[in-house]
C-alpha cells in the first residue's frame, strides 16, 4: 500500500480558505458545478504535490490564482468553446436582484446582452475583479486575498473598470458610485 505524504496545515488553511471562491470563478466559466469541482480539485491537488514550491513564490496567492485561471482557460480551450459566463453571469445577476430588490441590479440586467462583452474587454485584473466583486459577491477584502492583491489594488481596478464599462454602455455613474458596499 502506498502512503501518501501528509499534507501541511498550511495548505489545508489555504484550500478552506480559496476552494469556495475558486469552485465558484470555474463554475462561472464551465457552466458545470459537476466539472468546476473536479477542475478546482486537481488544481488543488497540484498545489499541494508543489506546496513547498509555491510556498517559495513571492506571492503564493497570487501564484495560485494564476494556475485557476490558466487550468479554466486550457479546460475551455480543450472543449472547444467559449466561457459560460454569460449565461451564468446573468442567472446569478437575477437571483441577486430579486434578492436584494436593488434598482440598480435591475438596470444592470436590462443591459446585460451589452454587459459580458464589455466586461470581457476589459484588462484581465479589471476583469478578475469586477467578476468576483459584483458577480460572484465577494467582499473586496475577500477579492483582494483570492487574487493575492492589496484591497487598495482592488478598488483600483473596480474603480477604472466600472467607469469603462458605464462609459461604454452608456450608464451614468453616481458620484459615490466607488463607495464600497
Amino acid at each position: 500500500m502506498v502512503q501518501l505524504p501528509q499534507l501541511p496545515k498550511a495548505f489545508w488553511a489555504f484550500h478552506d480558505q480559496y476552494y469556495r471562491a475558486y469552485r465558484r470563478y470555474a463554475h462561472l466559466h464551465l457552466g458545470d458545478a459537476h466539472a468546476a469541482g473536479e477542475l478546482v480539485h486537481r488544481v488543488l491537488m497540484h498545489l499541494a504535490m508543489n506546496w513547498a514550491h509555491l510556498m517559495e513564490e513571492a506571492n503564493p496567492a497570487a501564484s495560485a490564482w494564476a494556475l485557476l485561471k490558466e487550468t479554466v482557460a486550457g479546460e475551455l480551450k480543450l472543449q472547444g468553446r467559449q466561457p459560460a459566463m454569460p449565461e451564468t453571469a446573468i442567472l446569478q445577476l437575477v437571483m441577486r436582484a430579486v434578492l436584494e430588490s436593488s434598482r440598480h441590479e435591475f438596470e444592470v440586467i436590462e443591459s446585460a446582452l451589452g454587459l459580458y462583452p464589455a466586461i470581457a474587454r476589459l484588462p484581465e485584473r479589471q476583469f478578475d475583479v469586477l467578476v468576483l466583486r459584483h458577480v460572484l459577491g465577494f467582499s473586496t477584502d475577500t477579492t483582494a486575498r483570492i487574487m493575492g492583491v492589496t484591497e487598495a489594488t482592488v478598488r483600483s481596478h473596480r474603480h477604472l473598470a466600472r467607469r469603462k464599462v458605464a462609459k461604454e454602455l452608456g450608464i451614468a455613474l453616481d458620484a459615490d458610485c466607488d463607495d464600497e458596499e
